[in-house]
């Protein structure tokens, strides 16, 4: 049974399941934001996944990239997968932006989170729902 990790839980929103992973928005308008987990029990690493489920996991990274790419236009996508913090495997799909508050650095611990306000988490999840359903097939 797949359980997210509490602090990925507390931080995100859910947008889309896809076939392996949990598409989430990070609870930071600081950026376009999303993690991929992928819904299976005791990953810790990119290297855990089965071999059926890495190439579906690489081809939802790419789409969650283009999502991110298409309805944003950013100077670059970050794709990282870190597990300092948590231990869960996740992937983060970051749009950035020369104007960011982090750009060229990555965008960790630069400035504090900036929380949605609910009009704009709600734009930005139903924008998010329609572009992510655009690019996965």
């Amino acid at each position: 049974m797949f359980t997210l990790h509490p602090t990925i839980a507390q931080d995100t929103i859910e947008i889309a399941r896809w076939s392996v992973c949990r598409v989430l928005l990070m609870k930071d308008a600081n950026y376009p934001w999303l993690i991929l987990v992928p819904a299976r029990e005791g990953l810790g690493g990119l290297h855990e996944l089965s071999e059926d489920d890495q190439p579906l996991v690489m081809h939802e990274i790419c789409c969650a990239s283009r999502a991110l790419n298409g309805l944003y236009i950013p100077e670059r996508i970050n794709v990282a997968a870190l597990g300092n913090m948590v231990p869960q495997l996740h992937i983060h799909v970051i749009a950035r932006f020369k104007e960011d508050p982090a750009w060229p650095g990555p965008v960790w611990g630069v400035v504090p989170r900036l929380d949605y306000t609910a009009e704009v988490l709600s734009d930005t999840s139903t924008k998010l729902e329609a572009a992510l359903k655009g690019v996965i097939s």
